[in-house]
């Protein structure tokens, strides 16, 4: 193990010594966490004698110390059970940091690593969630605990789905394409004139630094109170960012590339097409990934300033009068997944269509 794997491990053990020692201190009234604290000193104690040095034992005494803690959040926190608490995530922690390091040359290991880190770390901000909110009898007006949230999102599915159309299928989603789309293809006849480039740029600039705030309430009237007016604001939100990203990845193609193409004869459209466009993808992509969540955040913001009796923003704004905040964070919960897929989405095709750009090149030697 490394030098800060060591350190890990000698905290846990720590952590769970401490737990030992405050369950029997408490009169050993809760043999589950007095146990559960064993096992972790046994864990960590084995590394000392090399003894099953496999970090699947480091993860499996982090998860069986989650499941004590469930199983005894009823019945009261103690000191014991909070040292529990750390000393459990110290060894989910270090499973998580040797699984990282292990030394492996098959890629489908090296992409489940990269798929369980984020997965596993977010469900750990779950349960520790889960244990503050009811541990601590935080009151649901300020903080609902995921179950909670869970609880009141499986009884509002219907309410959730056409949330979901309303705000991410029509004013997000349309709103993301039509501007995105009139970015490129504006940046590209930009890129062909000169002029266009020093005199559309820095309006471009100064209309991307509009508050939403101001704009929406415009689009509203302009558009009324459907979705066409939430995607107009998204369009303005997304338009600029493209626009610029794109002409920046446009003239990133070095001066030699260029003269080497047209010694072959290449028109505009052929040089554009073979070599300026593919050097323009990471920076297309970025500002595709960037859009992604403003689009959300646009339409959402957007819905504070009036629509139908629909939508993310809608439903946010009403149910915080009138208090149901595991609502609220229900809203919150498919807003956050909405954005979280379409992004990881945008990044999975970003790595299939620039397979050649040096930070998705991968070194099997």
């Amino acid at each position: 193990m490394t030098g800060f794997q060591t350190l890990l491990s000698r905290l846990g053990v720590g952590a769970a010594l401490l737990a030992l020692v405050s369950g029997f201190l408490g009169g050993g009234s809760d043999m589950a966490v007095i146990g559960g604290s064993l096992l972790l000193v046994l864990a960590g104690v084995r590394h000392v004698y090399g003894i099953l040095p496999h970090i699947v034992i480091d993860l499996a005494a982090g998860l069986v110390g989650m499941a004590v803690l469930l199983v005894v959040l009823a019945s009261g926190m103690g000191a014991d059970f909070w040292w529990l608490l750390v000393a459990s995530w110290l060894f989910c922690w270090l499973a998580v940091e040797r699984g990282m390091m292990a030394s492996t040359n098959t890629a489908m290991f090296s992409n489940v690593i990269l798929l369980a880190v984020p997965v596993f770390f977010g469900i750990w901000i779950i349960f520790v969630w889960q244990m503050l909110a009811v541990g601590l009898d935080i009151p649901m007006v300020l903080l609902p605990s995921p179950a909670q949230i869970a609880v009141r999102f499986m009884a509002s599915t219907s309410v959730l789905w056409a949330d979901f159309q309303q705000t991410f299928l029509k004013a997000a989603l349309i709103g993301y394409i039509l501007g995105c789309g009139s970015a490129f293809i504006l940046a590209i006849i930009i890129d062909r004139v000169p002029f266009l480039q020093r005199g559309l740029l820095p309006v471009g600039n100064f209309v991307s630094a509009l508050p939403v705030i101001g704009i929406a309430p415009i689009m509203v009237m302009w558009f009324g109170f459907d979705w066409q007016s939430k995607a107009a604001v998204v369009v303005v939100m997304t338009f600029f960012p493209m626009l610029v990203n794109t002409v920046a990845g446009l003239q990133a193609s070095q001066a030699m590339e260029r003269d080497l193409l047209r010694t072959y004869a290449s028109s505009y459209f052929q040089l554009l097409i073979n070599l300026r466009l593919p050097t323009a993808a990471p920076f297309i992509f970025n500002a595709l990934k960037i859009n992604s969540t403003l689009a959300l955040i646009g339409a959402i913001v957007a819905e504070f300033f009036g629509t139908p009796i629909v939508g993310l923003g809608f439903r946010i704004s009403t149910e915080v009068g009138r208090m149901n905040l595991d609502m609220v964070w229900a809203e919150i919960v498919v807003a956050a997944l909405a954005g979280s897929i379409s992004y990881g989405l945008l990044s999975l095709l970003e790595k299939q269509v620039t397979f050649w750009h040096p930070s998705n090149r991968r070194n099997h030697s």
